[in-house]
Formats: structure tokens, sequence, C-alpha cells
């Protein structure tokens, strides 16, 4: 990993970190496209649930950057992440970190999570402004930048983003 991205994964742990602490004590969290769930240890206070299609096995098709290894056995949830089966409005917060590049139709993905965030819910998502190709052949998009994300957000979940 160059050192920008040692950095950027730095400030994104410190910022996430802080952001999930914010989040009441027993507070029900969806870590979508939770991967190998590097961040369920920020959620020791909440009632964590981990999901992910559980496809990517580390190789994936060799090409771009592959990881090797990928250990995704404690899954909670191993479903698409556009149909995730659970109710309506059945989390407090659902987090997603760096999974929207791995996504063909990521807009319905912000869909599934307005149908299961309940309201007044939080939503923690970031995605790459620019990556390279990564754990292909799941991976559709080099970057999102704000003004989509943000076009997106306002559009489904109707908030108010300051």
């Amino acid at each position: 990993m160059t050192s920008v991205g040692t950095k950027n994964l730095s400030n994104r742990e410190v910022w996430l970190k802080k952001t999930l602490k914010q989040i009441p004590a027993g507070s029900r969290i969806l870590d979508a496209g939770a991967g190998e769930q590097q961040y369920k240890r920020f959620c020791t206070h909440l009632n964590y649930v981990a999901q992910d299609f559980a496809q990517y096995n580390g190789t994936g098709n060799s090409a771009g950057l592959q990881v090797g290894n990928w250990d995704q056995s404690s899954l909670d949830i191993i479903s698409d992440i556009l149909k995730i089966p659970e109710l309506d409005a059945s989390f407090d917060a659902i987090m997603c970190v760096e999974v929207f590049e791995h996504l063909p139709e990521p807009i319905k993905a912000i869909q599934e999570f307005a149908r299961l965030l309940k309201p007044n819910g939080h939503l923690i998502l970031t995605a790459p402004f620019c990556s390279l190709t990564h754990f292909a052949p799941y991976h559709f998009y080099t970057g999102f930048n704000l003004i989509w994300i943000m076009s997106y957000l306002l559009k489904i979940l109707q908030l108010v983003i300051m």
C-alpha cells in the first residue's frame, strides 16, 4: 500500500471510530458488505450484524490487486446487498465502508439502505474517490465523488447533509 493509501486508511479509521462511538449503546447496526468485518472492533457497544454476499475468495480473477486469503466464515447474513433478508426499518444504523466500487448497482444499494433504516437512523457510508482495480471480478467503479453520493442520498433517503 502506498503512503497515500495508508494515510487514507488511517484517517478513515479515526473518523469511523469517532462516528460509531456517537451511536447509542445497544443500537442495532448493519455492516453492509462487511467482508472480513474489519470494523466490528469499533462496534462493541452496538448490536452488530455483518452482511456480505460471500463470493470473493481472496484470489478473484487475478486482475488488479488481490489479497490471497479471505475469511467470511463468521458473517451473520449471506445475501445480495440489494436484497437483505430483514424487515423494513430494522436497523438503527447502517455502515457501508468502501463497498460501493464493488457493486454493479450502487444506487439500488442506497434504496435498500433506505428500506432497512429506522426513521432518523444513521447511515455511515464511505466510497473511494479514486481506486485501482481490486477484488476483481467484483470491481465495477474506480471511484465516486461527493456530488454523486450527495445527490443520490438526498434523492433516495431524503436527507439534509451539511
